[in-house]
């Protein structure tokens, strides 16, 4: 009798323990808006067990505001662009990936491991990469789009009715731009003069929105607006005459990474699906549908044949390189924050 209540004992702590194991198979993602295909979640799901939540942001500021009030131990991975990889890292926010933990770390493509942002991938995998820039409707406005006067020194038709994300480094990097300035500039007169285009330019935009930009083009809210490329393509499919700018003045380079977080809650569950997004017929699936652009060897078979034809993927001749958002100073930064705070009040 003793016994087998020891051995009913022993075959309920064993379900209990295969229940409190099967509990585990979880993963945490924080994620832009619009920016991973369910499909391929769900695919990595029946491939592993592993069920996946994602959460989901609208820019690298409030990833980075939420990381430090209080997310990190709530969420495995996470999506931020280049320089915010950066700032994380400094933050102590990230774990390390050791070497030999990845299995697929050797499909990484050539020239996507020794950035500058994370050298040797210590932390993070290539996401997606394009750039941002700005369309402008051509029902609207027919004349030559490839200059930043467009955002800040509007034509008629376009005055009070562009869109400008809401994301301080994008909108600032693109004023730098502007005027001929280095982003992160120390120089007072050069700071005086950031605040005082963009103050002045405010007069002239509509709204401070990241991910409704492609749909206020395409409703006809706005008439010219910030946009990511891959927005744009998407925009366009869906029947809006958009042209994708590329200013001589410069746009924007961004490259997005899968970063482990630090105290990630199923760091195992998120070292496999880091291996599973260096996959080349995975990132395939994603590029296919965000329009973006993919960093790992093996891609290009497994790719729609109209990428290759974007326009928004093929700048014009003269169109200048170009840049990744800079990570300032924290003096600079400081700066760069009260300039933002009153541009949105």
């Amino acid at each position: 009798m003793k016994l087998k209540g020891m051995g009913g004992l022993m075959v309920a702590a064993l379900c209990l323990s295969s229940a409190a194991a099967h509990a585990q198979e979880k993963l945490s993602l924080y994620n832009w808006f619009e920016y991973m295909p369910q499909e391929l979640l769900d695919k990595f799901s029946d491939e592993t067990g592993i069920e996946v939540t994602m959460d989901t942001y609208d820019a690298n500021e409030a990833l980075l505001a939420s990381l430090k009030s209080g997310a990190i131990g709530q969420y495995d991975l996470a999506v931020p662009s280049d320089y915010m990889v950066k700032i994380l890292i400094s933050e102590g926010l990230l774990d390390t990936i050791e070497p030999g933990e990845l299995q697929n770390a050797n499909k990484i493509a050539d020239g996507w491991v020794e950035v500058s942002f994370d050298p040797g991938r210590k932390h993070s995998i290539p996401y997606q990469w394009g750039s941002t820039s700005f369309a402008v409707n051509r029902d609207v406005y027919k004349g030559d789009i490839n200059t930043t006067d467009i955002l800040f020194n509007p034509p008629a038709e376009l005055s009070g009715r562009i869109n400008m994300t809401d994301a301080p480094g994008d909108v600032l990097a693109m004023a730098a731009m502007h005027l001929g300035i280095p982003q992160c500039s120390r120089e007072k007169e050069q700071l005086k003069a950031l605040n005082e285009l963009v103050q002045t330019s405010k007069q002239y935009w509509a709204s401070f929105n990241s991910d409704t930009a492609k749909d206020a083009l395409v409703s006809g809210d706005v008439a010219a607006g910030m946009i990511y490329d891959g927005f744009n393509v998407k925009a366009r499919a869906e029947g809006a005459n958009v042209e994708y700018a590329f200013p001589k003045e410069g746009y924007i380079l961004c490259a997005d990474s899968i970063v482990l977080l630090k105290e990630a809650p199923n760091r195992e569950n998120a070292l496999k699906f880091l291996d599973f997004m260096l996959e080349p017929e995975n990132v395939a699936t994603l590029t296919n549908w965000t329009q973006y652009k993919g960093a790992v060897k093996g891609l290009k078979e497994h790719l729609l044949p109209e990428l290759a034809e974007q326009p928004e993927a093929n700048p014009p001749a003269d169109a200048p390189m170009g840049t990744f958002v800079e990570v300032c100073d924290e003096e600079t930064q400081r700066v760069y924050d009260v300039i933002w705070t009153n541009l949105k009040k």
